[in-house]
């Protein structure tokens, strides 16, 4: 066994800073962008189904393991569990896994696993499936970006017994805990996975509340209770199988019409809700708002620093200074965002701003071109070098960019033409898009990326992350390549002791904005909207998905 061990219930955030979102409970509607407390009263009612109407791109695949994008998350949790979770206080609590221990030397790590939990297909969780997991993961043939990137330090799993995985790690890694709570990282049948990737992408198996009972493709998923589950997370409020008998989880791109639904009752919880939406939801207080706002990066736009014109600093500051956001996200968003000044979510307590960097001076862009030397200008008022127009290439996935966003960024083209920048805005599917950055065919990019703690600024920014995952994503889509910054995240990563990590962190966040890659805009957005019906229903301090373990229908 590992020395000198740190047990579950002391591993506190002092030793590993976390998302500080609080778990976020139903009340009546609040003001746009208020955080909903719990209001659930009375006996929790057995059965009936919930309807879930959702905005998000559909996903390709069930398994989160595959690829790993935030629609799989948001569905993934409700049929997968992860070894640990995060309370309301930002701690990491018991799960599938009741404690673990490291070494000293922090590479090695011991889970050992809740007793008699079984997965939906009635096979007992063990050791090997943890195993089984790590391993599906970690192959190429996967496909994995988020899981695959988090696991980075990983080197294997042994399963010591029955109930206790080994983790073995080629560094020290203070992320680890914070990177199996994520449903990327969720526990599976290993009977499950060998079935091979088409099959499991239609129904994994998990140990979760809930079962994949059919995928109606562009359509539905329907969702029935697990009625043998028996490993809730340590802060949910029952035990035994979930309330809910189903949930019929829908495909609702169109924003007015998800609206119009929950309107109607045709359904009961919509996500992506709009901001538009929720300042209306907000002034007839018929409805329940659960604002979540996302762990990790912030919402921002990337500037590809691998190729011109970004690869000039004083080009990259030039349209960074043009730029003007802030009077659209005052007007677009009805109080729902607040503009950020930090690579990081506001929910993490480690994130770094610096608002001075990011003043709208188009005087300074102006000089910053003509320095760069950018100092003619054509028949449109594009600014012109050696007969090349100063053109910007903005790929923008319209399943990813709510409409209000996608006016934002029409008006950062539209500053930014004042300082001579031509930016060409193309609007793609989800499938394009990626394609889009596979091909390095972009200068901007509004790139989302969703990861519990600070540790998501090396798989962002670190050199090592230009070089695609094995889905082909490849994460620093700045392509910031500094070898100083490399050298303050692996320390950071690697650090044990919570003072030296958040001085790390403060000095690497100081070099990101300061290289003038990332214009920081707010936070990732999530705003679910329910029937007032809908009770004990929940965000979860992960990655800020919705959780309907606990939640029951009082009409």
């Amino acid at each position: 066994m590992p020395a000198s061990p740190t047990t579950a219930t002391t591993l506190r955030r002092s030793l590993l800073p976390l998302a500080a979102s609080a778990v976020l409970l139903l009340t009546a509607c609040t003001s746009p962008g208020g955080d909903a407390q719990s209001s659930a009263g009375g006996e929790p009612v057995e059965g009936g189904t919930l309807v879930y109407a959702s905005g998000d791109a559909e996903p390709d695949c069930l398994d989160p393991h595959v690829g790993g994008n935030y629609p799989q998350a948001l569905i993934a949790g409700q049929y997968l569990e992860s070894l640990v979770s995060i309370d309301e206080d930002g701690e990491i609590i018991p799960w599938l896994a009741s404690d673990w221990t490291s070494s000293e030397d922090g590479l090695s790590w011991d889970f050992t696993l809740q007793d008699d939990v079984r997965f939906s297909d009635g096979s007992p969780l063990t050791a090997a499936d943890v195993k089984a997991t790590v391993e599906h993961i970690q192959d190429p043939a996967t496909g994995s970006s988020t899981g695959y990137l988090a696991l980075g330090k990983v080197t294997g799993v042994e399963a010591v017994s029955d109930t206790v995985a080994r983790f073995t790690l080629s560094a020290p890694d203070s992320a680890l805990l914070e990177s199996l709570s994520m449903p990327w990282l969720a526990i599976e049948s290993a009977a499950g996975i060998a079935r091979g990737i088409d099959e499991n992408c239609l129904a994994p198996i998990g140990t979760g509340p809930f079962v994949v009972d059919e995928w109606v493709k562009q359509d539905r998923v329907s969702l029935v209770r697990n009625e043998e589950y028996n490993s809730p997370p340590a802060d949910a409020a029952h035990s035994g199988p979930a309330h809910l008998e189903a949930i019929d989880w829908r495909f609702l791109p169109d924003s007015a019409s998800r609206y119009a639904a929950l309107q109607a009752g045709q359904v009961d919880v919509i996500d992506n809700a709009q901001p538009d939406t929720l300042a209306a939801a907000a002034d007839a207080g018929t409805f329940t708002e659960i604002d979540a706002p996302r762990p990790g990066a912030s919402n921002r736009l990337e500037l590809n620093s691998g190729k011109a014109p970004f690869n000039d600093p004083f080009v990259r500051e030039a349209f960074i200074r043009a730029v003007d956001v802030n009077d659209g996200i005052d007007a677009l968003f009805f109080g729902t965002a607040e503009r950020s000044y930090s690579a990081l979510s506001s929910v993490e307590p480690l994130g770094y701003s610096d608002e001075a960097l990011f003043d709208h001076d188009l005087d300074a862009a102006e000089a910053l071109l003509d320095e760069a030397g950018w100092t003619e200008t054509d028949a449109d008022g594009y600014r012109v070098k050696n007969g090349e127009r100063l053109s910007l290439a903005f790929p923008v996935s319209t399943n990813q960019s709510i409409p209000a966003e996608q006016s934002l960024f029409e008006q950062v083209q539209a500053t930014a033409a004042e300082a001579g920048f031509e930016v060409t805005i193309s609007p793609l599917d989800l499938s394009s898009w990626y394609g889009a950055l596979f091909s390095n065919d972009y200068d901007v990019v509004s790139a989302p990326y969703t990861k519990v703690g600070p540790d998501v600024l090396r798989i962002l920014y670190h050199s090592a992350s230009i070089t695609p995952a094995p889905s082909g994503y490849f994460a620093n889509l700045a392509q910031l390549n500094d070898p100083e910054l490399d050298a303050l995240l692996s320390q950071a990563s690697s650090s044990l002791d919570a003072d030296e990590r958040a001085a790390l962190y403060a000095e690497a966040q100081e070099r990101i904005l300061g290289s003038f890659t990332v214009l920081p805009l707010y936070d990732q957005q999530n705003h679910f909207l329910l029937g007032k019906q809908v009770q004990g229903a929940r965000a979860i301090n992960t990655v800020s998905t919705p959780n309907f373990y606990d939640a029951w229908l009082s009409e």
